[in-house]
């Protein structure tokens, strides 16, 4: 074997391998790409250098102020409100508790731009209120796991900053824009299921509103809703960068919770900025190392020479596309997104690139494709914070997520199959 293919099965073998006896992700790809730093007799400063670099983007200092705001909505009740005005909106439908939870997630994606935000925060009281309507317990958290991916795609998207980074520097603003259509095309999809099963179980009608108390609880949301304006407003206007507008929506979401709502003290500002530290160390790290992994990569060619053996398998657009979905659904089970964006990328968008796939309509598909893989098992992190708080075991939730990864995976071949769904609005407002 030459040393190339030595260097890829060591970088490749071992990061597996470290997988596998549990050590830590960001760990794993450090360790493995200083042992094959070693053996190429590569200078470990410059390994060292690699790692730096990845943070040296204005880009991501976006990501801290998004997890901030997640953590500030989850705190001071702003998520509270919004599930109130889903259930203004829907509730009094048969099986509305569950469309609510989908609305619910369609609001708070738009906001935090995390999926297992979005489940520990809206699930912690919607999952306990929908088994004591009479819902399953496994269906509920079904609906409040699947309805979740909806917070990777609707802007802001901390996994779509992810992808900016690692594709070399693509606009912010067009894959946020990019989002919108798919994130609603999948709220959508999940209403209409959630009214199917509803009718077909009998599921109960929730609460009716009269028309001033659904007023009333639209403007105390509206107020939380706001920050989305923030967002995606200014990003849209000009008027600030996707880092400047999530910095402001930061300040704005302290205002209101500490101002309007009242409902931040120093106990919840302590967990807020521990619980943000915490998560961002993480997320630095797995940068961090990923660099390098990444580096070693295509150092060694293993994006060159994995697009040649695909295209060596067909030229047929269509079945490349199938395999890429495939691939990415298989990782999406074992590993975490966000570390699989940052790897994944440098590999398949050259590929996508060269069968004609727009970057930004390859971005929506690779997030939705995660997505998915975030509410599967073995390794799906919504799905184990889901069960946990629904106290049911992940082998009984399946069943009853069956139908929610068909209506997903329809969604996904029509992102996948017609470039529209993701560039139009891009096209439309540029």
């Amino acid at each position: 074997m030459s040393e190339q293919g030595i260097g890829i099965a060591l970088l490749i073998g071992s990061f597996i391998g470290l997988m596998l006896i549990r050590v830590p992700i960001a760990f794993a790809l450090g360790m493995s790409s200083v042992i094959t730093a070693v053996y190429l007799d590569l200078p470990l400063l410059l390994i060292g250098q690699r790692m730096v670099n990845g943070l040296f983007s204005f880009t991501f200092l976006a990501v801290p102020f998004f997890i901030l705001v997640g953590n500030i909505m989850t705190e001071g009740g702003i998520s509270d409100r919004l599930v109130k005005f889903a259930d203004v909106l829907v509730g009094r439908f048969r099986g509305g508790l569950a469309q609510g939870n989908v609305v619910a997630s369609t609001f708070f994606g738009g906001i935090s731009g995390s999926s297992v935000a979005d489940v520990a925060s809206i699930g912690s009281f919607l999952i306990p209120a929908m088994v004591r309507r009479g819902y399953p317990p496994e269906y509920s958290v079904a609906v409040t796991v699947t309805s979740s991916v909806q917070g990777v795609l609707i802007p802001p998207s901390q996994n779509m900053i992810y992808f900016a980074l690692a594709a070399g520097g693509l606009p912010i603003s067009k894959l946020f824009i990019a989002g919108y259509v798919p994130g609603l095309m999948l709220s959508g999809s999940l209403l209409f299921l959630c009214w199917l099963m509803a009718v077909r179980h009998n599921h109960p009608k929730g609460d009716t509103y009269s028309f001033r108390d659904g007023i009333a609880v639209l403007a105390k949301a509206s107020i939380g809703l706001f920050t989305i304006v923030i967002i995606i407003g200014g990003i849209l206007g000009g008027i600030f960068t996707a880092t400047e507008s999530a910095a402001v929506a930061v300040v704005y979401a302290l205002f209101v919770t500490f101002f309007i709502y009242r409902s931040m003290d120093r106990a919840k500002v302590r967990r807020i900025m521990t619980g943000t530290l915490e998560t961002l160390a993480m997320v630095v790290a797995i940068i961090m190392t990923s660099s390098a992994f990444g580096f070693l990569l295509s150092f060694l060619q293993v994006p060159a020479a994995l697009a040649d053996y695909i295209l060596s398998l067909s030229s047929n657009p269509i079945a490349i596309l199938l395999m890429i979905n495939l691939l990415l659904l298989v990782l999406g089970m074992l590993m975490d997104m966000g570390v699989l964006i940052l790897i994944l990328t440098p590999i398949l968008l050259p590929i996508a690139i060269k069968i004609g796939v727009d970057p930004i309509q390859f971005c929506i598909i690779m997030i939705l494709n995660l997505g998915i893989g975030v509410c599967t098992p073995p390794v799906g992190v919504s799905l184990m914070v889901g069960c946990g708080i629904g106290n049911v075991s992940i082998e009984r939730t399946i069943k009853s997520l069956l139908p929610f990864y068909l209506v997903m995976v329809v969604v996904l071949m029509l992102v996948t199959f017609f470039p529209v769904l993701s560039l139009g609005l891009v096209q439309l407002l540029n």
